[in-house]
């Protein structure tokens, strides 16, 4: 039986996950594993664990962008901040999801996360995803037509399901097996898991997972006792 795929989950709004998805090809051609992009949508991911992103905490947004433009220069990687951020990824993250076939779905993910990323351009509306899909060789009025079926729609929803179902609180998520592996500084640690070198163990996690709270954080605006 072949091995199980690495099912990335993506969306074109963080550079983390840009700046992994170069490196997953290489990944998985390295272990023999197949690679699946999953569009998934980030804000629907927040929302179900109570969390905000990183964009919407002002100290962060900026950091965001030091720490990727460094991430960048180190893999060599073209990196040019987008017309804005945050911007909606909804329209390409349908379309991505429109894409049966599994490699052309991988190429379409690289010419819009380049686009988005590497050339610094808006991937939002009709007019800005048509001329990516064009330039990548895809008939893109069959696809923004099929984006806007209520099964491809529907497809990105379930994907959010999926991966909150797997354990995904954000992206990018690699879910393999029955392992979730999240940003791009987890790579090495995704590889040590497929070579098998793995050094965390199940007693290790369920350790983890039995250890008692005895703090909190506050509610906002309750004085300390």
């Amino acid at each position: 039986m072949a091995p199980s795929p690495l099912r990335f989950c993506l969306d074109y709004l963080s550079p983390y996950a840009y700046l992994a998805w170069l490196r997953m090809p290489a990944i998985a051609q390295k272990h023999g594993r197949a690679l699946e992009p999953v569009p998934v949508l980030l804000a629907g991911l927040l929302n179900s664990v109570g969390s905000i992103g990183p964009a919407e905490i002002p100290a962060k947004r900026v950091y965001v962008f030091k720490q990727t433009f460094r991430i960048a220069h180190e893999q060599g990687a073209p990196f040019s901040l987008p017309p804005s951020h945050p911007f909606n990824p909804l329209l390409s993250l349908r379309v991505t999801a429109a894409v049966e076939d599994v490699a052309e779905r991988t190429r379409l993910v690289t010419a819009l996360y380049l686009a988005a990323w590497g050339q610094g351009r808006g991937i939002e509306t009709p007019e800005q995803v048509d001329a990516v899909l064009t330039e990548a060789g895809f008939d893109a009025r069959a696809l923004l037509e099929r984006a806007q079926l209520p099964e491809v729609k529907d497809r990105v929803r379930k994907n959010t399901d999926d991966a909150l179902a797997h354990g995904a609180f954000g992206v990018p998520s690699v879910l393999v097996d029955d392992e979730m592996f999240w940003g791009v500084d987890s790579l090495g640690h995704l590889e040590r898991y497929l070579e098998g070198r793995d050094p965390l163990t199940r007693a290790d996690l369920e350790r983890w997972r039995d250890l008692p709270a005895t703090a909190s954080r506050r509610p906002e605006g309750k004085p300390r006792p």
